[in-house]
């Protein structure tokens, strides 16, 4: 299949939020979580990179998170990508998705590795889920808060999901938490060890937060994750 480019918005200096339609069908369906490949040949070279959905299954549209890699071959392509313009899709794939919808889950983020926890938020919540969620997301700055207002907009209108975001490098105006994801892990359990973990961003992180959890008796089964290098 082909997915033809839409748009795309600017969410920092460096990430954007792009949106793709399938023309070959009518529905592209897939679990919130998954990821797609898109391929196009650059410089005579067949170039292939993964991105998870950062969208909601909706007709023949997905969407994705992604930065811009100085000195990569893909993510330049993509932000110079005109609308109309189609690239080589195969997917969904992936088992990173909602396991047990009926069981709590601290899910735990950094950077673009937010992008499958917005599908996988938005989906729980507009599907009626009543679980509770807790979204851990570390960045760098303020304005890295991707998509801060749907979940903050989330948080308000659903007494299941909180939010929890956290700055590394936080200017001084900034009042909420600071330090890296690993700091606030214990808030974000609530000394419960009963609830499922997701775990998606570098793969520095996912370890360390995956040792955490096994250090508190969390079975490998509790510990679902994804890391993007």
């Amino acid at each position: 299949m082909t997915a033809r480019f839409l748009g795309s918005r600017e969410l920092t200096a460096d990430v954007r939020h792009f949106s793709f339609e399938v023309p070959e069908v009518d529905r592209f369906p897939f679990t919130p979580g998954q990821w797609v490949s898109l391929c196009r040949e650059i410089n005579g070279k067949k170039i292939t990179r993964a991105y998870s959905i950062a969208s909601t299954p909706t007709g023949n549209q997905f969407d994705l998170c992604l930065n811009k890699v100085q000195d990569g071959l893909f993510s330049p392509f993509l932000f110079d990508l005109g609308e109309g313009i189609a690239v080589d899709l195969k997917g969904p794939y992936g088992t990173f998705v909602i396991r047990n919808p009926g069981r709590d889950m601290v899910m735990v983020a950094t950077g673009t590795g937010i992008a499958p926890f917005r599908s996988m938020v938005a989906h729980h919540l507009a599907s009626g889920g009543t679980s509770k969620v807790t979204l851990l997301f570390g960045v760098r700055y303020p304005e890295s808060i991707l998509y801060r207002e749907d979940f903050e907009g989330w948080q308000q209108q659903h007494a299941n999901f909180t939010f929890l975001p956290t700055l590394s490098r936080g200017p001084e105006s900034w009042t909420g938490r600071r330090g890296h994801v690993q700091q606030h892990l214990e808030e974000a359990l609530a000394g419960r060890t009963d609830v499922d973990v997701y775990i998606c961003g570098l793969k520095a992180m996912v370890d360390d937060v995956r040792e955490r959890l096994k250090a508190k008796g969390f079975d490998r089964k509790q510990i679902i994750y994804e890391k993007y290098d």
